[in-house]
């Protein structure tokens, strides 16, 4: 792609510095641009390239994303480059531009991230991290990253503070958790400043300049958030006793989650969601896949939020009011469906299902009663094109109870069993 191309639109990383940090072609293209799409900030960095003047007769403020792509395309024609903080593929706007234009339009120049600026400050290797972006995220999305003995980097804005992030660390049990904010970085100004979670949470006289990276290490027992799959019933809010109410119980929701094999980019439906067991674990588990939770009961669908923002899934977590199939008819097409309740309509239901899933789809369904059991065989046995699997999961719980500071001898809870079938769709 030459430079000359004016159907090309340049992405210029900027590096972490008071004065960009470019490479020989990026340079170049800079010189050659028509219009130079950047903030203020960004703009000031380049002026070791372009003379003031230059800077000013190509420069355009940076517009809101939703504004970007119309920017573009009345410039049609001339050399678009549009600046990027550090690195524009890794948490930048690169991606964003992956996404809307065609890749052969794109040409990237990529830069030292302030990601990886903060790990070089801090002696920590790139892959011994989780990176997670809460800018313009929600700050729930952190409680899927908070594990034991896990280094955190964080991008953060007005929303997700340092002091917040302290707050969090505190509720999931990380008490002795220290969080390492990394200011201007590259800058003459930068500063590295380290505070403990317990002592930050109640420091809101500290201020943070907007340009930083935060560092959590993680250190305390925790407990209050899932380090591996199968939540404990307890933990759902339900409305019931513990670990009582409409969720799939542990057992159970362990064998759908393992049919489901949910990966990056999969669309699921989870059809009569409830309280949301499967569907909290299904995005909890599994980032990049969207799941859509349709529920129809009032009740329900406030425990379901409840417990979505309690496990920091409402990024990838959709809910749906409406009872289904009617419910269903505006949603993107599934790659894979969980039945978990019918109310009545599983046979309308299975057909929708099975009618929309592509080729290799899964469909999973759940049944304790005959008459379901009954309805979800005879759609097995009679559907052409099939794959069946069924799995029939018996629970007895056994626990002891204390009372007076006396242990009661351990006691068997039997569960009605549960059949549990998945059904892939071979051919379209």
């Amino acid at each position: 792609m030459s430079i000359e191309d004016k159907e090309s639109i340049h992405i210029v990383g900027l590096g972490v510095a008071e004065t960009a940090m470019l490479s020989a072609s990026a340079q170049a293209v800079l010189k050659h641009a028509d219009i130079i799409v950047g903030s203020e900030r960004q703009l000031l960095t380049i002026n070791k390239v372009l003379s003031d003047e230059d800077i000013k007769a190509k420069a355009v403020l940076l517009p809101s994303l939703s504004e970007l792509t119309s920017l573009i395309s009345v410039n049609e024609g001339k050399l678009i480059v549009v600046l990027a903080s550090g690195d524009p593929l890794y948490f930048g706007i690169g991606r964003w531009f992956v996404k809307h234009f065609a890749l052969a339009r794109l040409k990237f120049y990529p830069a030292i991230s302030s990601i990886q600026a903060a790990c070089h400050e801090l002696g920590l290797a790139l892959q011994d991290v989780d990176v997670i972006s809460l800018h313009g995220r929600p700050l729930e999305k952190i409680r899927t990253k908070l594990h034991r003995n896990k280094k955190l980097v964080v991008l953060t804005d007005k929303y997700s503070q340092p002091q917040i992030l302290a707050r969090e660390c505190i509720a999931a049990g990380f008490v002795q958790s220290t969080l390492t904010v990394c200011e201007n970085l590259g800058y003459k100004q930068q500063s590295v400043r380290s505070f403990l979670a317990s002592e930050l949470d109640d420091k809101s006289d500290i201020i943070f300049d907007p340009l930083h990276v935060t560092v959590i290490t993680v250190i305390g027992n925790g407990g209050l958030l899932p380090e591996f799959p199968g939540i404990p019933d307890t933990q759902f809010i339900t409305g019931k006793a513990a670990g009582k109410g409409m969720i799939s119980k542990r057992e159970v929701r362990l064998v759908i989650l393992s049919l489901l094999q949910a990966c990056a980019r999969d669309i699921i439906w989870d059809i009569g969601a409830g309280c949301g067991g499967v569907s909290v674990e299904l995005a909890y588990w599994n980032e990049s896949a969207t799941v859509y939770a349709i529920e129809h009961h009032q009740e329900r669908l406030n425990y379901l939020l409840q417990n979505c923002q309690r496990f920091g899934v409402t990024h990838n977590v959709n809910i749906i009011e409406g009872r289904a199939p009617e419910a269903l008819k505006n949603l993107p097409r599934p790659t894979k469906i969980f039945i978990g309740g019918s109310d009545g309509e599983l046979k309308a239901l299975l057909k929708t299902a099975w009618d929309i899933l592509p080729a290799g789809g899964v469909l999973i369904a759940s049944a304790v009663i005959e008459p379901t059991k009954e309805i979800l065989t005879q759609f097995a046995e009679n559907t052409r094109g099939t794959s069946v699997e069924s799995i029939e999961v018996s629970i007895k719980r056994g626990d002891i109870k204390i009372n007076g500071g006396i242990k009661s001898k351990l006691v068997y809870e039997k569960r009605l069993p549960v059949e549990i079938f998945k059904i892939t769709k071979l051919t379209s």
